[in-house]
């Protein structure tokens, strides 16, 4: 019996969110990691041929509750969003964990429990800004150090990925960034999320220094170059993060449609520009979902 039971629990860990991000991580170089803000989205991704998704902590709080990135949202917030998101599709999911919300391994428990494949911690004090703004404020080597490792003894599935963040380069150069990040890996970091780079060499010396796979955060608008796959490739860099693209042109695109109907009183002039009702269904499966019967 007890055999079957581990078995059974040997079966599941081989097909664990965390499982499916690492296959993904070895098929695909740099392994493209799309950031998605809703379960729509998510199904959008899947369907554009991505083999893993992101949510960000910046998508959280801009689009679902509609405040800056300061550190204003809570492990809740996030989950709701990542419960959502692993329902609609089996794409592993990144998720920006912040720093943690004081409760590094009650985070790591309730985001495998919600379905998540992954988290990453970073290196901020709680009143965290966006990687590529200034005044970013760090903790200690060490109380990071203490964040990851309470994070290691909360992982329940041992394929669950813990990535550590470091905004060290920005504040502290390259080099302490190096040195902060061996100490992460260390400390059972899986993975290093090296923010704000500003140039191609730069990851070539991380990726030469850590033995583990990097992340390259090619956000718009920021510090990084867009840099391509295959500029990536060649320094070495495991995975491209784009946190935010869609949810940009989404914004962008939105707010001409309401400019327009609030200026013409009627949608005409946008509609063109709209995804038919016939494609929605198409994307959601419409004629093979059968309807709830309220008791």
């Amino acid at each position: 019996m007890v055999m079957k039971s581990q078995r059974k629990a040997h079966s599941r860990a081989k097909d664990s969110p965390g499982a499916r991000f690492r296959t993904a991580l070895r098929a695909e170089r740099p392994l493209q990691v799309v950031g998605v803000i809703h379960a729509y989205a998510a199904i959008l991704a899947e369907r554009a041929g991505f083999r893993a998704l992101y949510l960000s902590g910046a998508g959280v709080a801009n689009a679902s509750c509609g405040v800056p990135d300061i550190g204003l949202t809570t492990l809740e917030d996030v989950l709701i969003d990542v419960r959502r998101i692993t329902r609609a599709t089996k794409l592993p999911l990144l998720v920006d964990a912040d720093t943690a919300w004081n409760d590094p391994r009650r985070t790591v428990s309730e985001m495998i429990r919600a379905g998540a494949a992954g988290i990453h911690i970073e290196d901020q004090v709680e009143a965290k800004r966006c990687g590529h703004l200034g005044g970013k404020k760090l903790v200690s080597t060490q109380q990071m150090v203490a964040r990851l490792r309470a994070a290691v003894r909360g992982r329940t599935d041992p394929q669950f990925v813990i990535m550590a963040r470091t905004d060290a380069v920005a504040v502290e150069g390259i080099a302490r960034a190096i040195e902060r990040a061996k100490a992460y890996r260390e400390a059972g970091a899986d993975m290093i999320f090296v923010e704000a780079l500003t140039t191609l060499n730069d990851y070539r010396k991380f990726t030469n220094a850590i033995k583990a796979p990097v992340l390259a955060n090619i956000t718009e608008f920021g510090k990084t170059p867009l840099l391509t796959t295959q500029q990536l490739i060649s320094a070495g860099v495991r995975l491209a993060l784009y946190p935010l693209s869609a949810f940009r042109a989404m914004n962008a695109a939105a707010l001409k449609v309401f400019q327009a109907v609030r200026a013409d009183g009627t949608q005409r002039r946008v509609v063109k520009r709209m995804q038919t009702r016939a494609e929605l269904y198409e994307f959601l499966g419409y004629n093979g979902v059968q309807p709830r019967v309220k008791s």
